[in-house]
């Protein structure tokens, strides 16, 4: 398969576990535990909406009993797995004889879990909020969450400045947040504004001989492209709560496109229209069959994303072979 950046190269990095228990119901609760914990990362971190759920047994891992998966939605509407959790009952402690001593003094086999997230996330990242005008990252994540750039003409305005940017810089270290003082004098400040947008720093703060005497900042937000002029006092609790603000926007605008893109059908015509010219997550009904969405992904490149969790019992016909169906599923195209 050709690679892709970040989604399936030749190489990546994993964050892996594996977790042997002596219960059923204890991998279980693993394997539920863990995929909350990146759900959680994916929203409260990356900013990313994700829908939990369970995986139909043609997505299941190979060998698994069930694997739950977070999914997200990317802005060209294709689905993106972005983390799974599986449990792998006692197949693979089978296959490869791993037992432990029970409190009897039995021998038994583990009920084993294994779960994970990878480089793709990196890739999550960057089709979820970026623009035209580069990244868009959220402050929990960025490694540089402000930058500030002196506008400026000659050294002495530059020292005059400096000194003052040495104060603000301090107040907001204190608070916790990464700052970058960008005085290179090889780069005009309009380079260096396009150049942090299209990093994605999240705030950018301008300063210059004019704001010294207002006692001024020209504050600058990635997400939404907003200035504005603020007073220099108290500037550093402003800029915390505006990088709060800020991580809060991120997943609300991505939650806002998912559930634009979200569509709910009851005809395999609808369905094939949205998924052929429209994209997104398609709510559907489905019967279930493994049969059935293989034809489905034939005739439409379409897959079963998710069972969601929190999916409502709902009397209603497969879209395909019309055989009564108690839920809805989410398909979609995916990377």
């Amino acid at each position: 398969m050709r690679t892709r950046l970040f989604l399936r190269t030749s190489e990546f990095l994993w964050q892996e576990g594996h977790t042997a228990h002596a219960t059923k119901d204890e991998a279980i609760e693993e394997t539920e535990r863990m995929i909350n914990i990146y759900a959680d990362f994916a929203e409260n971190w990356m900013g990313i909406p994700v829908i939990k759920g369970s995986k139909s047994e043609n997505e299941r891992f190979a060998g698994a009993l069930e694997t739950y998966a977070i999914e997200a939605l990317m802005q060209d509407g294709k689905a993106l797995q972005a983390g799974t959790s599986h449990f792998l009952g006692q197949n693979f402690a089978k296959a490869f004889d791993v037992k432990f001593t029970d409190k009897e003094g039995k021998l038994n086999y583990v009920w084993a879990t294994s779960w994970g997230v990878s480089t793709r996330l990196m890739g999550a990242l960057v089709m979820a909020h970026s623009d035209d005008k580069g990244l868009v990252l959220p402050p929990k994540l960025a490694p540089i969450q402000v930058v500030i750039v002196p506008v400026y003409k000659g050294e002495d305005q530059l020292n005059q400045i400096t000194e003052k940017v040495n104060l603000i810089k301090k107040k907001l270290e204190d608070k916790g947040i990464t700052v970058k003082y960008d005085n290179r004098d090889t780069h005009k400040p309009g380079w260096k504004f396009a150049e942090y947008e299209l990093r994605g720093i999240p705030v950018r703060i301008a300063i210059g001989p004019r704001d010294i005497e207002n006692n001024t900042l020209e504050i600058a937000r990635r997400d939404t492209l907003e200035k504005e002029i603020k007073a220099q006092d108290g500037i550093e609790n402003y800029i915390e709560n505006l990088l709060e603000d800020i991580q809060k926007n991120i997943f609300k605008k991505a939650l806002k496109f998912r559930e634009e893109n979200t569509f709910k059908v009851d005809t395999y015509n609808e369905f094939k229209d949205i998924i052929e010219n429209k994209g997104g997550f398609v709510l559907a009904h489905w019967d279930g069959t493994p049969e059935t969405e293989q034809k489905i992904k034939e005739e439409t490149k379409a897959t079963i994303r998710v069972i969601p969790m929190d999916a409502k019992e709902e009397n209603g016909k497969c879209i395909y072979s019309g055989k009564p169906s108690k839920k809805r599923v989410i398909f979609a195209k995916a990377y």
